[in-house]
C-alpha cells in the first residue's frame, strides 16, 4: 500500500468530521433562522475556514512527493488537521442556550478561536517548509505576506475586542486566503 494513501486517510476523516460539524452549523442556520442569530463576521470566519479546509486538502497533495515518512512528520500532520477540526467546533457548537446568538458567542469565544487560528497559520508554514525550501521559497512575497499578516492579525484578534478590527481580520483573512489560491494552487502539479 502506497504510504501517502495511508497518511492521507487519517486526516481526510479529521477533515471530513470538522466539515461536517461546519456544513451541519450552517444547516442549522438555514434550517432554523430565528432560533440562531446570525453574525456576518462570524459567517465570513466560517466560509474561510470552509475555504481554507478545501484548500488544505487540495495542498496536502504535495505531501505525495516526501519518500520517507517519520512518525514525527505523520503526527503533525494530523495535529494540523486536528486544527482545523476544533476551529470548526469552536465556529458551532453543540448548544447556544447560554448566548443571544453567534456574535455573543463569536466575542466570548475569541480568545480560544483566535489562539487556534494563531497555531493555524504557524502550522501552515511549517507545513510549507516540509514540502521544501524550494517549494516555500517559490511562493515569494505574497505567500510571506499571507502567513505574517494571519499570524500577526490572530494573535492581535485575541486580545482587541473591536468589532471593527475583527470585521477588517475577517475580509482581509478571506481574500488573502481567495488570492493565494488563485496565485498558487489552481492546479497540483
Amino acid at each position: 500500500m502506497d504510504t501517502y494513501l495511508h497518511i492521507r486517510v487519517l486526516f481526510s476523516m479529521i477533515l471530513g468530521l470538522g466539515m461536517s460539524r461546519l456544513l451541519g452549523g450552517v444547516g442549522r442556520i438555514v434550517q432554523h433562522p430565528r432560533q440562531y442569530k446570525v453574525y456576518w463576521v462570524h459567517l465570513v470566519w466560517t466560509l474561510f475556514l470552509f475555504l481554507y479546509m478545501i484548500h488544505f486538502w487540495w495542498w496536502e497533495f504535495r505531501l505525495v512527493n516526501i519518500h520517507v515518512w517519520t512518525f514525527p512528520l505523520y503526527f503533525f500532520i494530523a495535529l494540523y488537521a486536528v486544527l482545523l477540526f476544533l476551529l470548526c467546533v469552536l465556529f458551532f457548537p453543540e448548544e447556544m442556550t447560554d448566548y443571544t446568538g453567534f456574535k455573543d458567542y463569536f466575542y466570548s469565544r475569541r480568545q480560544w478561536i483566535f489562539a487556534l487560528m494563531t497555531l493555524l497559520f504557524l502550522a501552515d508554514f511549517a507545513d510549507t517548509l516540509i514540502k521544501g525550501r524550494d517549494y516555500l521559497h517559490s511562493l515569494g512575497p505574497l505567500y510571506y505576506a499571507r502567513t505574517l499578516s494571519g499570524i500577526v492579525f490572530s494573535a492581535a484578534a485575541f486580545k482587541i475586542k473591536n468589532e471593527r478590527f475583527q470585521e477588517f481580520f475577517a475580509l482581509f483573512a478571506l481574500l488573502f486566503e481567495i488570492v493565494i489560491i488563485l496565485k498558487f494552487y489552481l492546479t497540483v502539479t
